[in-house]
């Protein structure tokens, strides 16, 4: 059966954004408890994504006019930062998902996005993968669509499906026969559907980024669409994706300070040469504690601007403004410069926190180095240096080459 005769039906009314945005303080405590146990035990966050499907904040994003509640991005990278700084794993398995979204919120409505559409207001989670590790180099698909009758069948493997573990649907990229790049949107129930949690990175161990299988899954029709990257909604999107890692980052700042605090309230001591009796008094874990505070007011200051910086980028493309080109190059310009300094901040943070305890700070019953490993995963997506030689190339010759390439860089 095809999807359109599957989809389900939107509720209605559906709550407002204001609705939405006042469940996010009790979904991130409830996400919060035990994660730092989840991480040291390899304990997947299945809880944690069925309390965001209740929440209805996946559809944050989705406009008015489509039977949502007309959310911001300066709203979903609040929902984004909040929830990493209860549990980082969580918030980056929500990539593609509010990506997908975002694509949503920006194309013209058709008989596919209508079907997305509904699917994410009745609480549907979207996952996917692109990359495939036993190519050359990165970008390159062995994975195919190949006709069968009245329908495609694909196998591959592919692998950094992050998220897809904790999700309804994968979007998918491939290609089809004749060489073209395609993005195919399948349940992750479908027979021949298989996703190993097989990710050993250091960090961000239980975003589920390892393999999906695919074994000759069934595809349909109307479940397959172009791939677009360079027009100006897939170029947003590629810079939308990039601060979705920043974003999750700050999270994990928030979540650095509130564990240092926790540390030198319950089990701090003073330095020797402090000359006090509680480590609250202690001027060294003043300053400890006062950079870290900074750090993370810093942060959110970067990314709440290259937010808004983006928010006129999806209003310029949804309304066919004459400066949409400008206002996508502005993002993409914002957000490389965002992620090249937060990348900084952040990991001084994370190191920084263990000057507020002794040696018994390193113990693995905090876990205090998950800070610094998921830090450390995330920034390592992309290449910064190349980044930083991109913002410089920019600034000084204005080329814009991988800026408008709507792809990671």
């Amino acid at each position: 059966m095809s999807a359109l005769a599957q989809a389900p039906l939107a509720p209605q009314p559906y709550p407002t954004r204001e609705q939405l945005l006042a469940r996010l303080p009790v979904l991130a405590q409830q996400i919060a408890i035990g994660a730092a146990d989840r991480e040291r035990l390899h304990d997947l966050p299945f809880d944690a994504f069925a309390k965001f499907r209740e929440s209805g904040l996946g559809a944050l994003r989705i406009p008015v006019e489509q039977g949502g509640p007309g959310g911001s991005l300066v709203d979903v990278f609040h929902v984004i930062v909040t929830l990493a700084a209860a549990d980082s794993n969580v918030a980056h398995a929500l990539r593609l998902h509010y990506d997908l979204t975002e694509a949503l919120a920006l194309q013209r409505p058709t008989p596919f996005t209508a079907v997305q559409v509904r699917r994410v207001l009745d609480g549907a989670i979207f996952g996917g993968a692109s990359t495939e590790r036993e190519t050359a180099k990165p970008g390159e698909f062995q994975t195919v669509l190949r006709r069968q009758g009245d329908h495609f069948v694909v196998s591959g493997r592919k692998f950094y499906s992050t998220g897809t573990a904790f999700s309804d649907y994968a979007r998918i990229n491939m290609l089809n026969e004749a060489g073209d790049y395609v993005i195919v949107i399948i349940p992750v129930s479908r027979q021949g559907v298989r996703i190993i949690d097989d990710w050993n990175g250091m960090g961000q161990r239980l975003t589920a980024s390892g393999s999906l299988l695919l074994d000759e899954v069934e595809v349909y029709d109307d479940e397959v669409v172009p791939r677009e990257y360079e027009n100006l909604p897939g170029r947003h999107n590629g810079a939308l994706r990039q601060l979705h890692l920043v974003a999750t980052a700050s999270g994990i700042v928030h979540n650095v300070l509130a564990d240092a605090l926790s540390y030198v309230r319950h089990h701090g001591r003073p330095a020797a040469h402090s000359g006090v009796d509680s480590p609250r008094d202690d001027v060294f874990i003043h300053q400890v504690i006062g950079d870290l505070a900074s750090y993370a007011h810093a942060i959110d200051a970067l990314v709440e601007q290259n937010a808004r910086t983006l928010d006129r980028s999806a209003v310029a493309i949804a309304a066919g403004h004459a400066d949409a080109e400008e206002r996508v190059l502005e993002g993409a310009l914002a957000t490389a410069q965002t992620q090249l300094i937060v990348s900084k901040l952040a990991l001084q943070a994370a190191e920084r926190l263990f000057e507020a305890g002794g040696a018994s700070a390193t113990s693995t019953t905090h876990n205090f180095d998950r800070h610094w490993r998921n830090l450390r995963t995330i920034f390592s997506h992309n290449p910064l240096l190349h980044k930083a030689r991109v913002i410089g190339d920019y600034h000084l010759n204005g080329v814009t080459t991988h800026l408008k390439e709507g792809r990671v860089f």
